[in-house]
């Protein structure tokens, strides 16, 4: 039982890890270029990507109060947030513990939270069209109230800077910007290597062909036949190459012309 326990604590690691990475990984070309996106991925300075290592991102700005985590769901070890009301992140005593993102305002004195994104709700865009380079724009919003909370994610080898500046854009939207050497793309060079139409026609060929046949053989099998003769049209499939045989010496005979133990009928004769 012990070790059947700890197989599945490594397979929920495993699956959490894996989900992480997914969501937050993009790709975009632009001409001969592929820009590959992968937020998460660890770096050598920051080992968990854009993901702070605190278990949250926090800003405040005029009495509003954001904290937020990218590409996962935050993870208080400390300062949880103080909030009257906390629902659909974790209630009153274990508040922010269940989102991704999570507000604050001030009302007669007292925090009131308003969730405001989810992981699963996490969608990825590039910010500028004509410089894919730049960084990308990860936006989440929340399942229940009209909220969400944008965050310009900007390629900066030189380090982390950020979030400083918080902007409303909605009634219950929010914007704020972080500079991270996660958000630069990892570009490669597609020229030449992209599938052209031939190559889509040939994977779709195979498809079919490959469908033909387990149509087919299932068919037959249930129609009592066994061994190899299941395959449907073995008899063609096994003429395949004598045929291509005799085509490939027909072609050879019509290019390379008669034979040299042929005499042709208008040849000269000696008298």
């Amino acid at each position: 039982m012990v070790i059947w326990a700890d197989l599945l604590k490594c397979f929920i690691l495993l699956s959490t890890i894996s989900y992480t990475f997914s969501i937050c990984e993009f790709s975009v070309s632009d001409r001969n270029k592929l820009y590959n996106f992968s937020l998460a991925s660890p770096l050598p300075k920051y080992p968990h990507g854009v993901l702070s290592e605190d278990g949250f991102y926090k800003v405040a700005v005029n009495g509003t109060v954001i904290w937020f985590q990218l590409c996962d769901g935050m993870v208080f070890n400390h300062d949880l947030p103080r909030c009257l009301d906390c629902r659909d992140c974790g209630g009153p005593s274990h508040c922010g513990m269940e989102c991704s993102a999570l507000v604050a305002h001030t009302v007669g004195g007292y925090p009131l939270c308003t969730t405001i994104g989810h992981a699963l709700s996490t969608k990825i865009n590039i910010i500028d069209e004509k410089m894919p380079h730049k960084g990308v724009i990860v936006k989440m919003s929340s399942r229940k109230d009209s909220c969400s909370l944008t965050v310009s994610v900007i390629c900066d080898v030189n380090g982390v800077q950020g979030p400083q500046l918080l902007n409303k854009t909605g009634i219950c939207d929010y914007a704020t910007v972080l500079r991270h050497p996660s958000g630069c793309a990892e570009i490669v060079d597609i020229h030449g290597r992209g599938w052209g139409w031939f190559s889509f026609f040939l994977l779709i060929s195979a498809c079919l062909f490959g469908a033909y046949l387990l149509v087919g053989t299932v068919y037959r099998y249930f129609q009592g036949i066994r061994g190899i003769d299941i395959i449907p049209n073995l008899e063609f499939w096994s003429s395949i190459p004598q045929r291509t045989q005799s085509l490939f010496a027909s072609l050879v005979r019509k290019f390379r012309g008669p034979s040299q133990g042929h005499r042709s009928s208008y040849s000269p004769v000696n008298f």
